[in-house]
């Protein structure tokens, strides 16, 4: 039976029924993620967060050296690439991560069963899909091992460094297809019993169903909510627009966008809750959380990061922007050696408050394929002065979709009369192109139920 089949027969069931299948579902990924050393591997976590410098150089070296070792000799993608290597008389070692080229998610996309390694028994590990948001899923595939130490991490920097655990009632709003597409009443939800999680539909939030929305979360008395930024801000707008009492959670924890300033202060304000920003992507090669200071500290344990410029495979130094590259060294089954992952960063060379040494990514603009092109032909990425929060809007989007043209989908605050400010905050960035001003009621989102902040069209060149 397909997975569509095996939906439509969940969304036609009674909403009891729902519950169980969420909450069956939702056993089968405990299993996969959770362990009975689970506490043991938190609490090792945390102890690491305080290591010294020379105490993390030396593990990720030695798991590094490990890794491409493994990769060279035990993968079919790399061992082949370095096989035509030799033959063409290259002697390079590749015990060194500087000889190895960068690898773009094409090449994992087309093939991915090459990069398992030959020991590694694939029908015995986790298959996962990405949503493919920048294009055709991925098929990842993790052991049950490599799931347990990366979520046990996830947990002692994300739940337990701000109060919170995986025991206590959570919601998620996210962009499974808890709830029929077309539904109009509610519950757009399911209860997930495994979890302690309520699901929440980030499809389904209106003005209409806000109440709804809202009167569930205060039902289901959760403690904190793990969201899209989007549309927690958007759910957060909506109940302040209602005048419904606030509803305080401990945490927000947003994930998989960009967390913008308006958003975090909607969300804090409604919710009266520390909103913190997450960073990761799917294929667990780079991780990272903000601690109680407000700093994204990476996770050494997922991934050896290194940050490249954009136009040449050249490694920056600490504090310049540039492509992410990670080398995953937790899942040694399917090592992605040089990954580019597809977003921008820098790295920051300062010690944080919290006392933790783990490093800091000092700053994240976005996918690759998203950064922006003025009229001089320099790519922009930082576009956050259009979605500050003294601009009254509730939700912006910025669309390139020519050289020379900018289109800005918004939705206004009912007192909103700012359309010159808006042109020119475009133009500051972009130079003297074209500015056409959309305002809409709601931003459209993707298949997966994200929301993108910034596009930037195929047909728009790049100056090399």
């Amino acid at each position: 039976m397909t997975l569509p089949t095996l939906l439509s027969i969940y969304h036609h069931l009674p909403y009891p029924l729902r519950v169980i299948t969420a909450s069956l579902k939702g056993y089968q990924l405990r299993w996969w993620r959770y362990g009975s050393e689970t506490e043991k591997l938190i609490q090792k976590a945390l102890a690491r967060d305080y290591w010294s410098q020379k105490s993390w150089s030396e593990w990720q070296n030695e798991r590094l050296g490990y890794i491409l070792d493994k990769a060279a000799t035990e993968v079919p993608y790399y061992r082949d690439q370095w096989r035509e290597r030799r033959k063409k008389g290259d002697t390079a070692s590749w015990e060194l991560l500087e000889n190895w080229p960068i690898l773009k998610k094409e090449e994992v996309r087309k093939d991915p069963k090459k990069f398992l390694c030959d020991s590694s028994k694939r029908k015995r590990m986790y298959l996962e899909h990405t949503s493919g948001s920048t294009g055709t899923p991925l098929s990842l595939w993790q052991s049950k091992k490599t799931l347990h130490n990366a979520y046990a991490i996830y947990e002692a920097r994300v739940r337990w460094w701000h109060g919170v655990s995986l025991e206590d009632r959570w919601g998620i709003l996210g962009g499974q297809m808890v709830v029929k597409p077309n539904a109009t009443t509610p519950p757009f939800w399911v209860w997930n019993q495994a979890f302690n999680q309520l699901y929440l539909s980030s499809y389904h939030i209106s003005k209409t169903n806000v109440e709804a929305y809202y009167d569930a979360i205060q039902r289901h008395q959760l403690k904190y909510i793990l969201a899209y930024p989007s549309a927690l801000a958007s759910l957060a707008q909506m109940i302040k627009e209602k005048n419904l009492p606030s509803y305080k959670l401990e945490l927000a924890i947003s994930n998989a966008e960009p967390l913008f300033d308006y958003q975090k202060e909607i969300i804090s304000q409604v919710f009266n809750c520390e909103v913190v920003n997450t960073y990761g992507v799917s294929e667990l090669s780079v991780g990272g959380a903000e601690c109680e200071f407000g700093n994204i500290h990476l996770w050494p344990e997922y991934g050896f990061v290194e940050i490249m410029d954009v136009n040449e495979d050249k490694v920056l130094p600490v504090g310049d922007m540039g492509r992410i590259v990670a080398t995953g060294l937790i899942n040694e089954d399917m090592p992605l050696i040089r990954y580019e992952v597809g977003d921008l960063g820098s790295l920051s060379s300062q010690q944080c408050e919290c006392s933790r040494s783990l490093p800091i990514l000092e700053e994240i603009e976005g996918r690759m394929d998203d950064v922006l092109v003025s009229i001089d032909g320099r790519r922009v990425g930082r576009m956050d002065p259009i979605f500050k929060a003294e601009i009254p809007i509730k939700e912006a989007q910025i669309i390139q979709e020519k050289n020379d043209l900018v289109r800005l989908r918004f939705v206004p605050e009912d007192d909103f009369d700012h359309d010159d400010v808006l042109i020119c905050l475009i133009q500051e960035k972009l130079g003297p192109m074209q500015v056409i001003l959309e305002k809409v009621d709601r931003i459209p989102r993707g298949a997966n139920g994200k929301f993108k902040a910034v596009i930037r069209n195929d047909n728009v060149k790049i100056s090399d």
